[in-house]
Protein backbone atom coordinates (compact mmCIF):
# COMPACT_ATOMS: atom_id res chain seq x y z
CA UNK A 1 0.00 0.00 0.00
CA UNK A 2 1.35 3.33 -1.39
CA UNK A 3 0.00 7.05 0.32
CA UNK A 4 0.87 10.67 -0.76
CA UNK A 5 0.70 12.75 2.28
CA UNK A 6 0.54 16.47 1.58
CA UNK A 7 2.23 18.65 4.61
CA UNK A 8 4.06 15.49 5.58
CA UNK A 9 7.27 17.56 6.81
CA UNK A 10 4.57 18.96 8.85
CA UNK A 11 4.00 18.69 12.30
CA UNK A 12 0.91 16.44 12.32
CA UNK A 13 2.14 15.01 8.94
CA UNK A 14 5.12 13.69 9.95
CA UNK A 15 3.52 11.51 12.86
CA UNK A 16 1.13 10.62 10.30
CA UNK A 17 3.96 9.68 7.95
CA UNK A 18 5.61 7.26 10.60
CA UNK A 19 2.12 5.75 12.33
CA UNK A 20 1.31 4.80 8.19
CA UNK A 21 5.16 3.65 7.96
CA UNK A 22 4.54 1.45 11.03
CA UNK A 23 1.64 -0.32 9.40
CA UNK A 24 3.64 -1.11 6.43
CA UNK A 25 2.55 1.33 4.74
CA UNK A 26 5.12 3.01 1.99
CA UNK A 27 5.30 6.83 2.37
CA UNK A 28 5.54 9.83 -0.57
CA UNK A 29 5.97 12.52 1.50
CA UNK A 30 4.87 15.70 -0.35
CA UNK A 31 6.05 19.30 1.12
CA UNK A 32 6.85 22.73 0.41
CA UNK A 33 8.54 23.21 3.74
CA UNK A 34 6.87 26.42 3.51
CA UNK A 35 6.16 25.89 7.20
CA UNK A 36 7.14 22.21 7.73
CA UNK A 37 11.46 21.30 8.27
CA UNK A 38 13.46 18.14 7.09
CA UNK A 39 14.61 17.78 10.42
CA UNK A 40 10.71 16.22 11.19
CA UNK A 41 11.50 13.14 8.82
CA UNK A 42 15.44 13.40 8.75
CA UNK A 43 14.80 9.82 10.89
CA UNK A 44 12.76 8.55 7.47
CA UNK A 45 15.49 9.36 5.10
CA UNK A 46 17.03 5.78 4.61
CA UNK A 47 13.83 3.45 4.96
CA UNK A 48 12.85 2.57 1.60
CA UNK A 49 9.89 2.89 2.10
CA UNK A 50 9.64 6.50 2.50
CA UNK A 51 10.38 9.36 -0.48
CA UNK A 52 10.48 13.28 0.41
CA UNK A 53 9.33 15.17 -2.60
CA UNK A 54 10.06 19.09 -2.02
CA UNK A 55 6.87 20.39 -4.35
CA UNK A 56 4.02 22.99 -4.01
CA UNK A 57 0.82 20.92 -3.72
CA UNK A 58 -0.29 23.74 -5.38
CA UNK A 59 1.09 23.05 -8.50
CA UNK A 60 -0.16 19.41 -10.72
CA UNK A 61 1.48 16.47 -9.07
CA UNK A 62 2.79 13.79 -11.01
CA UNK A 63 3.26 10.06 -9.19
CA UNK A 64 3.94 8.09 -11.69
CA UNK A 65 3.47 4.91 -9.37
CA UNK A 66 0.37 3.41 -8.20
CA UNK A 67 -1.44 4.94 -4.97
CA UNK A 68 -3.73 3.75 -2.30
CA UNK A 69 -4.28 6.69 -0.69
CA UNK A 70 -4.05 10.60 -0.66
CA UNK A 71 -3.32 12.32 2.71
CA UNK A 72 -4.21 16.31 2.19
CA UNK A 73 -2.23 17.87 5.48
CA UNK A 74 -0.59 20.51 3.59
CA UNK A 75 -1.61 24.33 4.99
CA UNK A 76 -0.06 26.77 7.29
CA UNK A 77 -2.01 25.89 10.78
CA UNK A 78 -0.63 28.19 13.61
CA UNK A 79 -1.88 31.65 13.82
CA UNK A 80 1.23 32.99 13.73
CA UNK A 81 2.35 30.84 10.20
CA UNK A 82 -1.18 31.80 8.38
CA UNK A 83 -1.66 35.73 9.38
CA UNK A 84 1.86 35.68 7.91
CA UNK A 85 1.19 33.73 4.71
CA UNK A 86 -2.42 34.77 4.17
CA UNK A 87 -2.74 34.18 0.31
CA UNK A 88 -0.69 30.96 0.32
CA UNK A 89 -3.18 29.64 2.95
CA UNK A 90 -5.80 30.32 1.04
CA UNK A 91 -4.13 28.59 -2.07
CA UNK A 92 -3.52 25.26 -0.23
CA UNK A 93 -6.52 25.16 0.21
CA UNK A 94 -8.23 25.91 -2.68
CA UNK A 95 -5.94 24.91 -5.54
CA UNK A 96 -3.88 22.66 -3.33
CA UNK A 97 -7.11 20.67 -2.15
CA UNK A 98 -8.19 20.41 -5.93
CA UNK A 99 -4.77 18.86 -7.26
CA UNK A 100 -4.65 16.51 -4.33
CA UNK A 101 -8.42 15.39 -5.10
CA UNK A 102 -7.70 15.16 -9.33
CA UNK A 103 -4.61 12.83 -7.62
CA UNK A 104 -6.66 10.68 -5.70
CA UNK A 105 -9.24 10.70 -8.56
CA UNK A 106 -6.70 9.72 -11.14
CA UNK A 107 -5.37 6.80 -8.77
CA UNK A 108 -8.92 5.40 -7.97
CA UNK A 109 -7.26 6.32 -4.42
CA UNK A 110 -8.80 7.10 -1.12
CA UNK A 111 -8.76 11.06 -0.07
CA UNK A 112 -8.35 12.10 3.48
CA UNK A 113 -8.63 15.77 4.17
CA UNK A 114 -7.34 17.35 7.21
CA UNK A 115 -9.86 20.44 8.29
CA UNK A 116 -9.75 21.85 11.39
CA UNK A 117 -12.34 22.77 14.59
CA UNK A 118 -11.83 26.88 12.94
CA UNK A 119 -14.76 25.82 10.78
CA UNK A 120 -17.35 26.12 13.71
CA UNK A 121 -15.38 29.61 14.51
CA UNK A 122 -16.08 31.46 17.45
CA UNK A 123 -18.68 28.98 18.22
CA UNK A 124 -22.16 29.90 19.74
CA UNK A 125 -22.47 25.98 20.66
CA UNK A 126 -20.51 24.03 23.13
CA UNK A 127 -19.41 21.70 22.97
CA UNK A 128 -19.52 21.79 18.93
CA UNK A 129 -21.28 18.74 17.28
CA UNK A 130 -19.94 17.81 13.50
CA UNK A 131 -24.19 18.91 12.70
CA UNK A 132 -23.34 22.52 13.92
CA UNK A 133 -22.72 25.04 10.62
CA UNK A 134 -20.41 27.49 12.77
CA UNK A 135 -19.79 31.13 13.67
CA UNK A 136 -17.12 32.19 11.32
CA UNK A 137 -16.29 35.97 10.29
CA UNK A 138 -15.65 35.48 6.72
CA UNK A 139 -13.89 39.20 6.23
CA UNK A 140 -12.28 39.08 9.78
CA UNK A 141 -7.93 38.25 10.18
CA UNK A 142 -8.60 34.31 10.87
CA UNK A 143 -10.73 33.96 7.59
CA UNK A 144 -7.43 33.23 5.44
CA UNK A 145 -7.45 29.43 7.48
CA UNK A 146 -11.12 28.60 8.79
CA UNK A 147 -12.52 29.92 5.31
CA UNK A 148 -9.68 27.79 3.24
CA UNK A 149 -10.66 24.52 5.84
CA UNK A 150 -14.30 25.55 4.85
CA UNK A 151 -13.90 25.20 1.09
CA UNK A 152 -11.74 22.52 1.65
CA UNK A 153 -14.29 20.58 2.85
CA UNK A 154 -16.74 21.42 -0.36
CA UNK A 155 -14.43 21.03 -2.76
CA UNK A 156 -13.95 17.30 -1.07
CA UNK A 157 -17.77 16.54 -0.52
CA UNK A 158 -18.24 17.98 -4.41
CA UNK A 159 -15.35 15.56 -5.67
CA UNK A 160 -17.00 12.69 -3.71
CA UNK A 161 -20.67 13.63 -4.88
CA UNK A 162 -19.83 14.28 -8.21
CA UNK A 163 -17.10 11.86 -8.99
CA UNK A 164 -17.31 9.61 -6.56
CA UNK A 165 -13.83 9.97 -4.91
CA UNK A 166 -14.04 7.64 -1.67
CA UNK A 167 -13.23 10.82 0.71
CA UNK A 168 -13.07 11.53 4.39
CA UNK A 169 -12.72 14.56 6.57
CA UNK A 170 -11.69 14.94 9.49
CA UNK A 171 -11.87 17.87 11.91
CA UNK A 172 -8.99 18.02 13.66
CA UNK A 173 -9.36 20.26 17.53
CA UNK A 174 -6.19 21.70 19.55
CA UNK A 175 -3.08 19.19 19.36
CA UNK A 176 0.06 19.35 21.05
CA UNK A 177 3.51 17.09 21.12
CA UNK A 178 6.45 16.69 19.73
CA UNK A 179 7.54 18.48 16.70
CA UNK A 180 5.95 21.05 17.52
CA UNK A 181 7.71 24.51 16.76
CA UNK A 182 9.15 26.61 19.57
CA UNK A 183 7.05 30.13 20.13
CA UNK A 184 5.48 29.01 16.50
CA UNK A 185 2.25 31.53 18.32
CA UNK A 186 -0.14 28.37 19.48
CA UNK A 187 -0.42 28.44 22.89
CA UNK A 188 1.74 25.54 23.98
CA UNK A 189 4.63 25.45 22.22
CA UNK A 190 4.33 29.58 23.31
CA UNK A 191 3.95 28.94 27.27
CA UNK A 192 6.63 26.18 27.10
CA UNK A 193 8.86 28.57 25.50
CA UNK A 194 8.37 31.39 27.28
CA UNK A 195 8.37 29.06 31.07
CA UNK A 196 11.86 27.90 29.58
CA UNK A 197 12.92 31.26 28.61
CA UNK A 198 12.62 32.69 31.95
CA UNK A 199 10.00 35.50 29.59
CA UNK A 200 6.22 36.20 31.42
CA UNK A 201 3.39 33.93 29.99
CA UNK A 202 1.84 35.75 27.75
CA UNK A 203 -1.99 35.09 28.87
CA UNK A 204 -4.64 37.08 25.85
CA UNK A 205 -7.61 38.24 27.53
CA UNK A 206 -8.42 37.40 30.87
CA UNK A 207 -7.56 34.12 29.71
CA UNK A 208 -11.14 32.19 30.52
CA UNK A 209 -11.51 31.18 27.10
CA UNK A 210 -11.12 27.71 26.82
CA UNK A 211 -9.71 24.67 24.77
CA UNK A 212 -9.27 20.94 24.72
CA UNK A 213 -5.72 19.18 24.08
CA UNK A 214 -5.03 16.29 22.27
CA UNK A 215 -2.14 14.43 22.68
CA UNK A 216 -0.57 13.50 18.90
CA UNK A 217 -0.62 9.97 18.96
CA UNK A 218 -4.10 9.92 20.21
CA UNK A 219 -4.62 12.38 17.30
CA UNK A 220 -2.83 9.85 14.61
CA UNK A 221 -4.77 6.85 15.80
CA UNK A 222 -7.92 8.45 15.32
CA UNK A 223 -6.72 9.46 11.51
CA UNK A 224 -6.30 6.09 10.86
CA UNK A 225 -9.37 4.75 12.18
CA UNK A 226 -11.54 7.23 9.86
CA UNK A 227 -9.01 6.23 7.22
CA UNK A 228 -9.83 3.02 7.55
CA UNK A 229 -13.70 3.65 7.91
CA UNK A 230 -16.31 4.11 5.59
CA UNK A 231 -17.47 7.54 6.39
CA UNK A 232 -17.85 10.56 4.13
CA UNK A 233 -18.92 13.24 6.02
CA UNK A 234 -16.65 14.90 8.79
CA UNK A 235 -15.99 13.57 12.23
CA UNK A 236 -14.03 15.65 15.21
CA UNK A 237 -11.35 13.94 16.70
CA UNK A 238 -9.64 15.35 19.47
CA UNK A 239 -9.96 15.83 23.89
CA UNK A 240 -13.16 16.41 24.87
CA UNK A 241 -11.13 17.80 28.52
CA UNK A 242 -12.28 21.42 27.96
CA UNK A 243 -9.95 23.43 30.47
CA UNK A 244 -9.13 27.61 30.44
CA UNK A 245 -6.27 28.85 28.59
CA UNK A 246 -5.19 30.51 32.20
CA UNK A 247 -5.64 26.74 34.07
CA UNK A 248 -3.35 25.67 31.31
CA UNK A 249 -0.54 28.17 31.17
CA UNK A 250 -0.57 27.57 35.28
CA UNK A 251 -0.11 23.89 34.44
CA UNK A 252 2.94 24.59 32.13
CA UNK A 253 4.41 26.95 35.40
CA UNK A 254 3.93 24.46 37.60
CA UNK A 255 5.50 21.68 34.99
CA UNK A 256 8.32 23.34 34.53
CA UNK A 257 8.67 24.82 37.93
CA UNK A 258 9.02 28.30 37.53
CA UNK A 259 8.19 31.45 38.88
CA UNK A 260 7.20 33.32 35.39
CA UNK A 261 4.61 36.52 36.24
CA UNK A 262 1.84 36.01 33.85
CA UNK A 263 1.46 38.47 31.34
CA UNK A 264 -2.21 39.72 29.98
CA UNK A 265 -2.43 41.22 26.72
CA UNK A 266 -5.73 41.92 24.20
CA UNK A 267 -7.72 39.26 23.25
CA UNK A 268 -7.21 38.97 19.40
CA UNK A 269 -9.85 39.66 17.07
CA UNK A 270 -12.17 36.70 16.40
CA UNK A 271 -10.29 34.11 18.15
CA UNK A 272 -13.01 31.42 19.82
CA UNK A 273 -14.24 31.82 23.78
CA UNK A 274 -14.80 28.08 23.66
CA UNK A 275 -13.61 25.03 21.92
CA UNK A 276 -14.29 21.36 22.93
CA UNK A 277 -15.00 18.55 20.63
CA UNK A 278 -18.26 16.46 20.82
CA UNK A 279 -17.05 13.06 19.72
CA UNK A 280 -19.97 11.23 20.03
CA UNK A 281 -19.59 10.12 16.52
CA UNK A 282 -15.70 9.17 16.47
CA UNK A 283 -16.62 6.79 19.69
CA UNK A 284 -19.52 5.40 17.60
CA UNK A 285 -18.07 4.71 14.23
CA UNK A 286 -14.48 4.19 14.98
CA UNK A 287 -14.54 3.17 18.64
CA UNK A 288 -12.05 5.95 19.13
CA UNK A 289 -11.73 8.39 22.38
CA UNK A 290 -8.33 9.61 23.60
CA UNK A 291 -6.22 7.95 25.80
CA UNK A 292 -3.11 9.69 26.44
CA UNK A 293 -4.05 12.33 29.64
CA UNK A 294 -2.79 16.11 29.72
CA UNK A 295 0.00 15.71 32.59
CA UNK A 296 1.47 12.82 30.81
CA UNK A 297 1.57 14.41 27.54
CA UNK A 298 2.44 17.70 28.92
CA UNK A 299 5.30 15.86 30.40
CA UNK A 300 6.14 13.60 26.74
CA UNK A 301 6.21 17.39 25.19
CA UNK A 302 8.31 18.51 27.81
CA UNK A 303 11.03 16.58 27.44
CA UNK A 304 10.78 17.24 23.63
CA UNK A 305 10.81 20.59 24.20
CA UNK A 306 13.94 21.53 26.95
CA UNK A 307 16.15 19.46 24.06
CA UNK A 308 15.07 21.68 21.33
CA UNK A 309 15.70 24.30 23.49
CA UNK A 310 19.10 23.96 24.62
CA UNK A 311 20.28 23.06 21.34
CA UNK A 312 21.48 26.51 20.44
CA UNK A 313 23.34 26.81 23.18
CA UNK A 314 24.92 23.87 22.64
CA UNK A 315 25.84 24.84 19.05
CA UNK A 316 26.88 28.12 20.03
CA UNK A 317 29.37 27.09 22.88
Amino acid sequence: MRAVVTGGAGFLGSHLCDAMIARGWSIVCVDSLLTGAEENIQHLANDSRFAFVRHDVCESLDIREPVDAVLHFASPASPDDYLKFPIETLEVGSLGTFRALDLARSKRARFLMASTSECYGDPEVSPQPEAYWGHVNSVGPRSVYDEAKRFSEAVTMAYHRKHGVDTRIVRIFNTYGPRMRLNDGRALPNFLYQALSGQPITVYGDGKQTRSFCYVSDLIDGILRLLDSDEHLPVNIGNPHEITILEFAERIRTLTRGQAAFLFRPLPQDDPKRRQPDITKARKLLDWEPKVTLDEGLRLTLDYFQKKFAEPRVSSS
